[in-house]
């Protein structure tokens, strides 16, 4: 992409409505832009970002046997009513009427939708166990929407449903999403330390937070040092087999929110308990029966009794994740993104743009580059090195990769690491070869 065409209105100033680093960034990178209270349009570098996270959660949503479908974000009153949540979220719930005088919602969460599509299609055993997915906006009217899209009014969400026919079914499927949230984080190259947690309006007895460690996060954390050094790798997970020896090898070691920490944990640590700041960006609960009893969602069992199925309930907030990533990875000088999440592989710079070896050069970059999959942004703007350098920088690119009027006498340019700050010299061949071997 040339920068000079490509949609990207960055600011040097922050706008006085920014209060937490990462709004401020967003709206300074050209990510975001305000449309109403809580409310904002993603434009095209945020939502690359956005689409990225959308890829990585699929692929795993979809590894671990999930299938994918898509829910209306306009969800009728009467299942609600049904489930009887209807006045238990009360004025963050965006009611109104339809022409007809149907009473309307702009759903909050899917539960009620789900189990009325399960209900409503699904009659035996032989069908479960079944884990449904979407990817979809959600609307909840907060008194104070405040932080960006951090806790804005609507938000992009990832929703996770499954459906088994007993508890020990349910625990290995609560298992088995677990685990993928591990490999999902893991995977955008974040450490997110799953937390026992409250359940809160949506019901169940047994759930986790996965909270990323971040200086700005809303909650204090407590946890055993031991949990930063686990990981979740490839070769370690085959989602058919028992994965509880997984989950109680991560649940093994303390890790509880303020509002759950055991005090007496800080005399059994010591050292090892680290006190930090963390931002919740995924939760999952299993609830039982709770909705399948109320709303009549029934199978036969092996034996032709028809029963009400265990379900659970496993969430992720996409939009929301965009910034938690820029409060937990950033400098002075704007966002540090994982690989992983970058809206480009590598900022290509051309310091000239008026010296024709230079811009032949840089066009002879961007294409190599682009031809073997590397996703470029390349500043080819008649514009001042400083101004260059800083947008490079605000929008974190992890690489970036500086052709000069000098370097072209020598076939050489600059590589800078965007983490690091650490800038090497070298010819082009060899910088190159370093951008496609990663």
């Amino acid at each position: 992409m040339f920068l000079s065409e490509y949609f990207l209105p960055t600011a040097k100033e922050s706008p006085s409505e920014a209060k937490i680093l990462s709004h401020r960034y967003m709206l300074r990178s050209g990510m975001i832009r305000q449309s109403g209270s809580g409310i904002y349009s993603w434009l095209p570098i945020g939502l690359r970002v956005l689409r990225k996270i959308e890829k990585i959660i699929r692929d795993e949503q979809n590894r671990a046997g999930a299938q994918e479908l898509l829910m209306p974000t306009i969800q009728s009153a009467d299942i609600w009513k049904e489930s009887g949540r209807y006045a238990d979220y009360g004025k963050e719930m965006l009611r109104f009427g339809d022409r007809h005088g149907r009473e309307l919602l702009y759903g909050p969460t899917n539960e009620e939708l789900i189990t009325e599509i399960f209900r409503d299609t699904i009659r035996s055993y032989k069908d479960l166990p079944l884990i449904l997915y979407h990817i979809q906006w959600k609307f909840r009217d907060e008194v104070r929407p405040r932080f960006g899209v951090m806790r804005g009014r609507e938000f992009l969400m990832k929703d996770s449903y499954s459906f088994d026919m007993s508890f020990e079914e349910a625990r290995s499927t609560y298992n088995k999403m677990f685990v993928c949230y591990l490999r999902i984080f893991n995977r955008m190259g974040l450490k997110a330390i799953p937390m026992t947690a409250e359940s809160g309006p949506i019901g169940g007895d047994m759930s986790h937070e996965f909270l990323i460690l971040a200086d700005t996060g809303e909650s204090q954390v407590f946890c055993d040092r031991a949990i930063l050094d686990y990981s979740v790798s490839d070769s370690s997970i085959d989602y058919k087999s028992d994965l509880q020896h997984t989950v109680d090898k991560w649940t093994s070691l303390y890790a509880a929110t303020d509002e759950k920490h055991d005090k007496s944990q800080e005399n059994v640590l010591g050292d090892k308990l680290i006190s930090a700041r963390g931002i919740e960006v995924g939760h999952i609960f299993y609830f039982g029966k709770k909705y399948s009893q109320s709303m009549n969602a029934r199978v036969s069992d092996r034996d032709g009794n028809m029963v009400s199925v265990e379900m659970g309930s496993y969430g992720i907030g996409v939009s929301r994740l965009v910034a938690a990533v820029i409060e937990a990875y950033h400098d002075d000088n704007g966002i540090l993104w994982p690989p992983a999440l970058a809206p480009f592989d590598v900022g290509l710079i051309n310091l000239n743009v008026g010296d024709q070896a230079s811009s032949q050069m840089s066009r002879e970059v961007y294409q190599k580059l682009t031809n073997a999959g590397v996703e470029v942004l390349y500043d080819d703007r008649d514009e001042r090195a400083g101004v260059k350098f800083a947008d490079m920088d605000l929008i974190g690119l992890p690489l970036q990769m500086i052709v000069g009027p000098r370097g072209t006498k020598n076939d050489e340019v600059e590589l800078k690491e965007r983490k690091t700050g650490k800038i090497m010299k070298m010819s082009l061949d060899k910088a190159l070869k370093k951008i496609l071997e990663g």
